[in-house]
């Protein structure tokens, strides 16, 4: 049996600070916010709470361009306020881990000023500099996760400077020493603090293969993207084995690396027992399952992806289970039904993620089945990766329609609407105009409603917390994929000793069957998200239960 951690067996909760909950009525949540609403959490069952940026920041990308990694955005508060935050967290029994956003910083953090003042400065290799071609262009065809080139031009030194993202966040040269004790120094800073964690942002980004050059293209485009010479790419590991050894060893601490382009096959070199450098992962395989236009949901893809990552880390290494954060729409909204199903669908999306082995994470608001935004126009988004690409196509002549269609969907925007904590003005978030529009639907699906109401959404993730916490079966038990061809049901079993445990979704808006060769006399259902007893050859609509074999 794997070796029992107090993250293994915990529940976390990421708040995404701009959205939660606003104290000061200036539109923009803070930090005395999340200290009002600590109780929602606890009663709720939360156990870790991850908090999204709130260091110094201009606020390009919503704060994960950090300014200064040792101060709080004025909008959010103070450091005397995060140490209250972190204090109250504590007396409360959870745990509170921050996002560390180490490939690149802010343009505007004194680091990179230095860096551009001059080709001697000191700091100048602390970041990427290239010179221009011969012709004045960028130094490789390079596209930026943002879009466009990841190349920007300095006016001043005349020299690019390298950006995975948004020009406005230069990315880091992990390739200097300097660099990574001045990264490890920070994070002690932290931990001797007391926080709990972290979520390392973008981590397989640190390592770039310039040697690459020039990268295909397809169907003409100027730039190609750069996955494939800066992700996860070899001798990465050299670099976070000296973090580890520098920092997280040191520390009862947790970890979770947001891991884009991390296959199963070389995840023991992340999260594994004896190799990981990291508690668990973010990967995401299974988001990618569903696009605009398609009308289902890829069920069987989406189960092949889970059990695969479960059955690679069983016995070595550990998952971090969710379905949705700050970059990504809502659920109910892509993979379900928010209109006939919204109920139906939000839940059976919940137990079939929640028990596998793993911790589970909620999104601000997925709890209570927040929806996508109805967008209408370009002047409605936020995301900087969406106008970004909007501008690019225009500039091109391109079908700006379509492209919006498709974004009305899959924005980063979608995840980031003000929490709705009740039927007030502006959903409760604030008394003043909120930094982003409250979804209006907030009189229909809200917090405070879903208390009083013992068949909510919100009730229902209660119940789950209290299943996933009642029996080790649901920490450490083994994972095994029952009907496994099965294109409407995601269904599989977990097993502790002599307990088994059922765990079944049809993930689909039809009538499905699912074919289980167990011979248990008293199938005994613990969590069920319809009234009336559940038949497995006749389960409905987006059906969903646990059930001890």
């Amino acid at each position: 049996m794997t070796t029992k951690k107090w993250w293994k067996e915990a529940v976390a909760y990421q708040v995404y600070p701009r959205s939660f909950n606003d104290s000061n009525n200036d539109g923009i949540g803070d930090l005395n916010g999340l200290i009002a609403k600590l109780d929602y959490l606890v009663d709720l069952g939360i156990d870790i709470i991850w908090l999204s940026p709130m260091y110094k920041s201009p606020n390009d990308d919503n704060g994960y361009d950090i300014s200064d990694y040792f101060d709080i955005m004025d909008e959010f508060g103070t450091m005397a306020e995060f140490d209250a935050l972190l204090e109250a967290v504590h007396n409360k029994g959870m745990r509170l881990i921050l996002d560390l956003v180490v490939n690149h910083t802010s343009d505007e953090h004194p680091w990179f000023i230095e860096s551009r003042s001059s080709k001697t400065n000191a700091k100048r290799d602390w970041y990427i500099w290239q010179d221009p071609q011969p012709d004045g262009s960028e130094p490789n065809n390079w596209e930026s996760i943002f879009n466009g080139s990841t190349w920007e031009y300095d006016q001043k030194t005349e020299q690019y400077y390298f950006h995975l993202f948004s020009k406005k966040q230069p990315d880091l040269n992990w390739e200097n020493p300097e660099v990574r004790q001045a990264v490890i120094s920070m994070m002690n800073w932290w931990f001797d603090k007391g926080i709990d964690g972290f979520r390392v942002d973008a981590i397989t980004h640190i390592k770039k293969s310039f040697d690459k050059g020039n990268l295909p293209t397809t169907n003409q485009q100027k730039f190609a993207p750069a996955f494939d010479a800066a992700m996860n790419q070899p001798g990465i590991h050299t670099w976070l084995q000296e973090v580890k050894e520098g920092s997280l060893d040191h520390y009862d601490i947790m970890t979770v690396g947001e891991a884009n382009g991390v296959s199963p096959a070389d995840a023991h070199l992340w999260v594994g027992e004896n190799e990981g450098k990291f508690d668990m992962i973010f990967q995401f395989e299974h988001l990618g399952l569903w696009q605009t236009g398609e009308s289902s949901f890829d069920v069987l893809a989406y189960k092949n992806v889970l059990a695969t990552w479960q059955k690679r880390l069983e016995n070595n290494g550990w998952n971090a289970l969710f379905i949705e954060n700050h970059d990504q729409p809502r659920r109910v909204s892509t993979w379900g039904d928010d209109q006939q199903f919204w109920y139906e669908s939000a839940t059976s999306h919940a137990i079939v993620y929640f028990l596998q082995q793993g911790t589970p994470f909620i999104y601000q608001g997925q709890e209570i089945g927040m929806t996508n935004y109805p967008f209408e126009h370009i002047e409605t988004f936020n995301d900087v990766a969406v106008i970004n690409e909007y501008n690019i196509v225009k500039a091109q002549g391109g079908d700006t329609e379509a492209l919006l269609h498709k974004h009305k969907m899959e924005n980063r925007d979608n995840g980031r609407t003000p929490m709705q904590w009740n039927t007030d003005k502006h959903a409760g978030f604030s008394t003043a105009e909120p930094w982003f529009p409250v979804n209006p639907n907030y009189k229909d699906i809200n917090v405070a409603q879903q208390l009083e109401d013992p068949d909510s959404i919100l009730n229902f993730y209660k119940d789950l917390i209290k299943v996933k916490k009642s029996d080790d079966v649901f920490t450490y038990g083994q994972f095994d994929l029952v009907d496994e061809n099965n294109s409407q049901v995601f269904a599989y079993t977990r097993k502790l000793n002599d307990i088994t445990y059922l765990i079944v979704g049809n993930l689909t808006d039809k009538n499905a069957q699912l074919s289980l060769d167990n011979n248990s006399n008293k199938p005994q259902t613990i969590l069920h998200n319809y009234d009336g007893d559940i038949d497995l050859q006749n389960l409905r609509p987006f059906e969903a239960a646990v059930i001890k074999l």
